[in-house]
């Protein structure tokens, strides 16, 4: 179907990947692709509404066909968007610093302003500097600003294809240490010279993880780059000047717009993106207008456990 929008019926196109009942209600799924590469709107769903295993198992089957996906409004309370991120796997914890939902506190609250500025205006990975990331998040936007406020996301697994065949035979077995980097601002005002008190203390809560430059994705099997500005400081092995050039390389071949697709939001649409192939920047260009949206992060893929130990990886 032209202008890269697909039907296709649920029940059809999962049943490659899961039983279904036939006494199920068949609805139809639209799927408008946004790129080449990354991002689909879908269409045709209410998530308010109750959902057989058969639509969850098709929404999941079109994020790892698309790496991110959007569906627009969608009135959701906070149970239900929790419900929703519960469908994919085990939600995070309610956030220690961030605000949350009284009633729901794994929703978290991400509420910016002149009062609140935005800091999310950087490509990056979401937590990488712990030694098992998120495995995806499930937004809804409750207050978009009129103009601005877009986000972008990347696809991994397109920049790692694109590389030439011997920068992936130098990095296919390279490590890199991910820490806090930015966060680091947050621990050094008030700090004398000389002194990093509260840095080092944070260096010693949050800590560092050590992933592959290369992973490869536990459903697809597809090879994708695993570093991210935000958050890869070193590469293992190297000196601190050839790691800071492999990165520099790396960095700039990622951030190309080939790979990426910037979505404009409006209010009530849900987006859920594969925190391990990708990276993400939200802009930070509607000031003063307020954004809010709401946040629940998945610790773990639920359907990872169905897939062979020998091909898990990311």
């Amino acid at each position: 179907i032209s202008g890269g929008l697909t039907r296709f019926n649920i029940a059809t196109r999962c049943s490659t990947f899961y039983s279904t009942s036939s006494t199920l209600e068949i609805d139809t799924l639209k799927v408008k692709k946004l790129t080449p590469h990354i991002g689909a709107e879908l269409m045709g769903f209410n998530l308010s509404k109750p959902l057989t295993q058969v639509h969850l198992d098709s929404l999941y089957q079109a994020l790892m066909d698309h790496q991110v996906i959007f569906l627009r409004d969608q009135e959701l309370t906070p149970e239900a968007h929790l419900s929703l991120a519960k469908s994919f796997g085990e939600p995070e914890p309610p956030h220690p610093l961030y605000d949350k939902i009284e009633s729901c506190p794994q929703v978290t609250v991400i509420a910016t302003g002149p009062e609140n500025p935005p800091d999310a205006d950087t490509w990056h990975t979401d937590v990488t500097w712990k030694a098992e990331p998120a495995f995806a998040s499930v937004l809804h936007s409750r207050i978009i600003p009129p103009v601005g406020g877009d986000t972008l996301w990347a696809s991994m697994t397109a920049a790692y294809d694109a590389l030439p065949q011997g920068i992936k035979a130098d990095i296919a077995d390279l490590r890199a240490v991910h820490d806090m980097s930015d966060f680091r601002n947050n621990f050094t005002v008030g700090e004398p010279d000389g002194a990093a008190t509260k840095l080092n203390a944070a260096h010693m809560s949050m800590g560092s993880a050590i992933h592959p430059l290369v992973k490869h994705h536990p459903h697809t099997k597809k090879p994708y780059l695993y570093c991210n500005p935000g958050f890869t400081v070193h590469v293992v092995g190297l000196s601190s000047i050839a790691s800071r050039r492999l990165l520099a390389y790396l960095f700039d071949h990622m951030n190309q717009p080939e790979f990426q697709v910037r979505f404009k939001w409006t209010e009530n649409t849900v987006a859920v993106w594969d925190n391990r192939c990708t990276m993400h920047y939200a802009i930070a260009d509607y000031l003063p207008h307020e954004r809010k949206i709401h946040r629940v992060t998945i610790i773990n893929d639920r359907r990872a456990r169905d897939i062979p130990p020998n091909i898990k990886d990311g």
